[in-house]
């Protein structure tokens, strides 16, 4: 089964790719900060699985991510940006019944999009907890900090793990500081609007971003699903696109 890739028009029009693999149902899959769609979904084979399972898997690279463009100039980067660019994908493709999954970054923005007025039929969070959403603030001054530290920080350093994935992902860090400005945290009351089945799947080692079963709770209509790994690594293992699987299967 092959990966076609082409680009699409997202918010404002930037030139985003958008990667395809599989036929039937529309899932979208949003990739994690400073990773791909390449890196999170395909390398690991998540992708193939879940379009052996019957779907068509939609993986944009975010903006300043992977194949995307990744603007230099400060309007390219309003509030929300990634929402916005979502919102323009799933215009762009005239979905109305399709699933939603995301991760880290990915899952963010899948909430900040639901909020918005998105309405996938299922949604995934991966990587996710309650304070990933609610105290994004000081998640996102962590990584802005590396990136201004990012020549002088050596092995030991908090920051030296997220330093070390932007130069093996060759991250445009000046984009990337740009668009780590553009999250703002999000009220749990917010989360209401989460009313459709959610899945939350985490690492067993992974609280990244907080207590994904604090999430689990704060939300209308949602299980929760432990794998192997921690946050860098549970992407890897065959139990994370299997939980996402059988949880979108599930009639």
């Amino acid at each position: 089964m092959s990966v076609t890739s082409e680009f699409y028009p997202g918010f404002a029009g930037a030139r985003l790719a958008l990667h395809r693999i599989g036929q039937g149902k529309p899932l979208i899959l949003l990739h994690g900060l400073f990773s791909s769609a390449a890196m999170n979904w395909m390398k690991w084979g998540t992708a193939e699985m879940l379009a052996d399972a019957g779907f068509e898997c939609l993986m944009p690279d975010l903006r300043a991510h992977g194949q995307s463009e990744a603007p230099h100039d400060p309007a390219a980067y309003p509030d929300d940006v990634l929402a916005k660019d979502l919102a323009a994908l799933v215009g762009h493709l005239g979905l109305d019944d399709y699933d939603l999954c995301g991760f880290s970054l990915g899952a963010r923005t899948s909430v900040r999009g639901v909020i918005a007025g998105l309405k996938p039929r299922k949604l995934v969070l991966g990587g996710m907890g309650l304070e990933g959403l609610a105290g994004w603030t000081a998640r996102g001054a962590f990584f802005i900090d590396a990136i201004d530290r990012f020549d002088s920080v050596k092995h030991g350093d908090p920051a030296f793990p997220a330093v070390s994935f932007m130069k093996t992902m060759q991250v445009d860090r000046v984009a990337a500081r740009m668009l780590l400005q553009t999250f703002t945290d999000t009220p749990p009351q917010a989360l209401n609007a989460l009313a459709m089945r959610t899945l939350i799947v985490n690492g067993d080692q992974d609280r990244d971003n907080g207590d994904p079963a604090a999430l689990t709770a704060a939300l209308p209509n949602a299980v929760q699903a432990v794998v192997p790994g921690t946050h860098m690594s549970c992407v890897t293992k065959p139990e994370f696109g299997e939980a996402i699987r059988d949880f979108l299967l599930e009639s």
